[in-house]
């Protein structure tokens, strides 16, 4: 960092310090402290997260008893579900607007917000990020985002309901589905807030890391944890623009009579005026940022488990360049590979025939991280809390989701289960689980960090993972069968197929595994709130880890340090090194006479 940089950060915590008496809005609701901040994504998501789990729940009952009266689907869903019985309509605008929730704003904001925004100023030693500010706005243009998704389910005419991918012509036509009308418009615009939001971020978490290291904090000493969310927000910046291409767009052939995505369109025999435009740009706008949003889910929760298992393994990460570099493989190759959602879209062969190319090599890099885990698990002292038992969940739900995705990367095999369950399974469990796992690992670890040194209830901790793992697979494992059978996705129910009868006591199976998947939430839910207030104090370090967050006084400052922020004189794993009396060694001891950095 340079000399004036390095200035002008002191001068800026220096005035933090001494100037500025916080009240309850600036400390609490329009905080620029970047902890609060996180705090703030952390409980926005996480009730994000209990609505889309919600709905997830309700649409099971619906698929696993069709037609059956459910007094609690009335109670929730209003007219939705008149006489308890979901309608078809409700039924797609549940599915359409969790998926939307999940992605978006549990597993990208809640994750990538409240890590990025948490760890990256502790971690390489700065005082904030780079513009408190921006990442103020960021956080509230995120919660306006949220608002008015939710909005948006109970407007009049119904809410969106053409599926999280929103393909037109169903969501370009406002008289094409129920909610297609002020829902589907109140979707658009919530994610075009919502994209803002992300870029925002994204290039403040950039600038942060670039600019504001601490002395000694070099690329190859930064831990995992960072280059993951560091290359998370590079390939946000260049994809999320891409997204909002493409809603833009489709704001306009909503409202204002373009025809980007329309063409040769009749409904109930009329012809309507549009020519020219075609869906299958849509596809290719929506896939460009699609595909790179589940390694935008995915890195956080990988860098999370990398800082997590080494530290609980008490040995250092094995092969930490090699990990750095198949981050770097997994956000190039992640950008050229979205073709793979469309090879039933009608498209050249041969092109086809290049994603699928270009999709098996990603398992290259994604192989590496699995090894490397499992590697560094391999006779180590393993700690076995809570947040290394989520950790390991995920090395497991990202080996087997990833398998089936050599099965959908390849055209010839992907023609045949496309737009079944087998391709719910799948990205459930490669992208949706791991990353909550990643989620509650990080959460778990780093709790005492964010609230003052309270610590979860680690029994409690283990009560939710062992549930949660086992319905987790309970719910996703038989959904591969049901796949390969041929049962579509999207069906609100396939009683009117006898073809499918065999299938329907696997579905009802598969709701109960769900049920109980989403009670055992409560638990933690219930473990998360209690400990913010009455949880046991912990030491300041209760992982004895290297990391330099640990070195940072438990009272929140803004600032984080008070005096000089600490120097780095080694790599974050120095874990049970020959010639040290602890297992661990804090990236602040300076190296010993003799004694060698190693990387390998």
């Amino acid at each position: 960092m340079s000399a004036t940089a390095h200035a002008h950060v002191e001068d800026h915590a220096h005035d933090h310090g001494h100037h500025h008496k916080e009240t309850f809005i600036t400390k609490y609701i329009f905080s620029q402290d970047h902890k609060m901040i996180a705090k703030q994504y952390l409980i926005t998501g996480l009730i994000m997260g209990a609505i889309g789990i919600a709905m997830s729940l309700f649409f099971r009952m619906q698929l696993a008893w069709p037609e059956e009266p459910f007094t609690l689907l009335e109670i929730f869903l209003g007219e939705g579900a008149p006489g308890g019985v979901m309608t078809a309509d409700r039924y797609l605008a549940l599915v359409t607007i969790h998926g939307t929730i999940m992605v978006f704003f549990v597993l990208t904001a809640g994750l990538s917000g409240t890590f990025s925004n948490l760890l990256i100023p502790l971690q390489i030693g700065a005082r904030d990020m780079a513009s408190g500010l921006l990442n103020m706005i960021s956080y509230w243009m995120f919660f306006i985002s949220s608002v008015v998704m939710c909005i948006s389910l109970f407007v009049e005419g119904g809410s969106a309901s053409a599926g999280w991918t929103i393909y037109p012509p169903l969501s370009a036509l406002p008289q094409a589905t129920p909610g297609s009308g002020m829902g589907m418009t109140l979707w658009l615009v919530s994610m075009a807030i919502f994209i803002a939001s992300s870029l925002l971020g994204s290039l403040n978490y950039i600038v942060t890391v670039i600019n504001l290291r601490t002395k000694g904090m070099s690329m190859t000493r930064l831990p995992l944890t960072i280059w993951a969310f560091f290359v998370t927000a590079i390939i946000g910046v260049v994809s999320f623009p891409v997204l909002l291409s493409a809603a833009l767009l489709l704001i306009m052939d909503r409202s204002f009579g373009t025809s980007f995505y329309l063409s040769d369109i009749f409904i109930q025999g009329e012809v309507l005026h549009y020519q020219g435009g075609s869906p299958v740009l849509f596809e290719h706008l929506f896939w460009f940022l699609g595909h790179p949003e589940v390694y935008i889910v995915l890195l956080p929760a990988l860098g999370i488990t990398s800082e997590i298992i080494a530290t609980n393994s008490r040995k250092p990460i094995f092969g930490y360049r090699a990990m750095v570099a198949s981050i770097l493989a997994i956000a190039f190759l992640s950008t050229i590979v979205w073709g793979h959602h469309m090879f039933i879209s009608g498209m050249n062969p041969f092109l086809g025939s290049v994603f699928t190319f270009t999709t098996l090599l990603i398992a290259i890099p994604s192989a590496v991280k699995a090894f490397n885990y499992i590697t560094t698990l391999w006779k180590g002292n393993l700690q076995m809390n809570p947040a290394m038992l989520f950790s390991i969940g995920l090395v497991s739900t990202f080996i087997s989701g990833g398998l089936t995705g050599i099965i959908l990367g390849d055209s010839t095999l992907d023609i045949n289960v496309h737009d079944t369950y087998f391709v719910v399974a799948h990205f459930h469990l490669v992208m949706g689980i791991s990353a909550l796992y990643g989620l509650f690992a990080g959460v778990y670890h780093w709790f005492p960090r964010m609230f003052h040194g309270r610590m979860m209830n680690k029994n409690l901790g283990y009560v939710h993972f062992w549930v949660t793992a086992v319905c987790a697979y309970g719910v996703f494992f038989p959904m591969h069968f049901i796949g390969m059978a041929g049962l579509p996705r999207r069906y609100y129910t396939n009683t009117a197929f006898p073809y499918f009868d065999d299938l329907a006591d696997v579905n009802v199976v598969i709701t109960v595994f769900a049920l109980i998947a989403g009670a055992v939430q409560l638990v933690f839910l219930w473990n998360f709130i209690y400990s913010i207030f009455y949880g046991k104090k912990g030491p300041q370090n209760p992982w004895k880890s290297n990391t330099l967050e640990w070195t940072a006084p438990i009272e929140h400052m803004h600032g984080n340090w008070p005096g000089e922020i600490p120097h780095v004189y080694r790599w974050p794993y120095d874990y049970s090194k020959p010639g040290h009396e602890e297992d661990w060694v804090s990236q602040i001891v300076p190296l010993k006479d003799g004694e060698e950095e190693l990387q390998h």
